[in-house]
């Protein structure tokens, strides 16, 4: 029998959105249940939307049932979410959204629930303009951010955080990172092309390709023989910010999954080394080394607590690309939005600091540290730079300007939608020599 799309997706839905699983999780369990490439394409957007938008049909679901059922019944409850998902964000038919969605319910075995079902997306059909006016009266509903990150957003950045939480809800295009070591880009756009996909270079990123949509890169031409990688544009800053030639020693701290550490390598011959703290993550670090043809030494550790043997031996150039809330990156990762915590802050804020004030004296006078996160929170960005420039004499913050984003106390911040961007902090220090 063929599984049903809508019942997969509002399974996994709960799960990400009542459970806390990872939506990357879920789609790579949940994809391979389904034979037909249309019907994976219907799951993607599914759960992808669906977490994107749960915090505002969430309640929409809650204001249209006498009681709630989050609880008694979650995957119910996730489809009715999608239900409305469908009907709003992927404007798919009335049949689709609702006939469809109705004998979902039978597949989850919970028949006597489909009228129900059928009941409450009538009547978010009927009584629709009502329910819209009071989604957009609150903050949380209006831009499906949770109240902490909205209040967060308005403090640090007063002016764009309106359109900061709309680039969030937009899709985000599919940016890929030519390998030099392997392909040209306007030869790697060229085969694109005549593959039939739309594509053309990044106009100020010397190695970004931009496709307008998602698709599975897997088949794309040159997958296989490691000719791209997928990276969006605002990570690929990183390469030129280090500032390479052949020959330097490099450390790239908090390497996984390799991006950053592969653009590096793809830049110069340079004796790279990845540090990655959770072993499975290294994992990903090494694949991607094997397929895009490149050498590094990938080591598994603490970054906070790096060998004492490495001081011997000074990075000319290392990259701490530091665990951060991920607020920067919400169009690509929406469940962030539905895991992460106003408490987590301050606990990065300690992580971070310590990794920076751990490393610093890893690094060759003369040398580079680029700091980096995909947050776009002061109290991640600047404020631990600030501190570090502040507590160590030798330590000298580098000016530098980019086409896109603002200037931050120190370094340089993209919000969301900069350039059509993710979100990303950069600062650069120098160490006196």
């Amino acid at each position: 029998m063929k599984p049903d799309t809508r019942a997969l997706a509002a399974k996994g839905l709960a799960d990400v959105a009542l459970r806390g699983a990872s939506l990357r999780e879920v789609m790579e369990r949940s994809a391979p249940k389904l034979s037909d490439p249309r019907d994976r394409a219907l799951l993607m957007a599914l759960l992808s939307e669906g977490a994107r938008w749960w915090l505002r049909f969430d309640a929409a679901v809650d204001a249209m049932l006498t009681k709630p059922i989050r609880h008694k019944d979650p995957a119910i409850h996730a489809l009715l979410v999608l239900g409305l998902v469908q009907l709003e964000i992927l404007e798919l038919s009335d049949y689709a959204a609702v006939a469809a969605t109705v004998e979902a319910t039978r597949t989850l075995k919970r028949p006597a629930l489909a009228g129900m079902v059928n009941a409450v997306l009538r009547r978010w059909q009927r009584e629709r303009e009502t329910h819209l006016a009071r989604l957009d009266a609150e903050p949380t509903t209006r831009h499906a951010h949770p109240a902490w990150l909205a209040t967060a957003l308005q403090r640090d950045w007063p002016a764009q955080a309106d359109a900061v939480m709309a680039a969030d809800n937009g899709e985000p295009p599919l940016m890929l990172r030519v390998n030099r070591q392997r392909s040209e880009r306007g030869a790697f756009i060229a085969r694109l092309q005549a593959s039939g996909h739309e594509a053309h270079a990044h106009p100020w990123l010397a190695d970004a390709v931009v496709l307008p949509h998602s698709t599975d890169v897997t088949r794309l031409p040159g997958f296989a023989d490691g000719a791209f990688a997928v990276q969006d544009g605002a990570a690929q800053v990183a390469a030129d910010l280090a500032d390479l030639h052949d020959g330097l020693r490099v450390l790239d701290a908090c390497a996984a999954p390799g991006g950053k550490a592969c653009h590096l390598l793809e830049r110069a011959r340079i004796d790279l080394t990845a540090l990655e703290f959770d072993a499975k993550r290294a994992a990903r670090i090494r694949d991607n080394l094997m397929r895009l043809r490149l050498d590094a030494k990938v080591v598994i550790g603490d970054a906070g607590a790096p060998p004492a043997a490495w001081k011997k031996q000074p990075f000319d150039r290392i990259l701490v690309d530091a665990p951060c809330s991920a607020t920067g990156v919400l169009r690509r990762r929406p469940d962030v939005r539905l895991h992460r915590r106003e408490s987590d802050i301050a606990a990065m804020g300690v992580q971070q600091r310590r990794i920076v004030s751990a490393l610093w004296p890893l690094l060759a006078p003369g040398g580079r540290l680029v700091y980096i996160t995909c947050s776009v929170l002061r109290a991640e960005n600047e404020a631990v730079v600030s501190e570090l420039v502040a507590a160590y004499d030798d330590a000298a913050a580098v000016a530098f300007t980019l086409p896109v984003g603002q200037a931050a106390a120190v370094g340089w911040q993209i919000l969301p939608g900069d350039g059509d961007l993710d979100g990303m902090y950069y600062a650069v220090l120098q160490k006196k020599a």
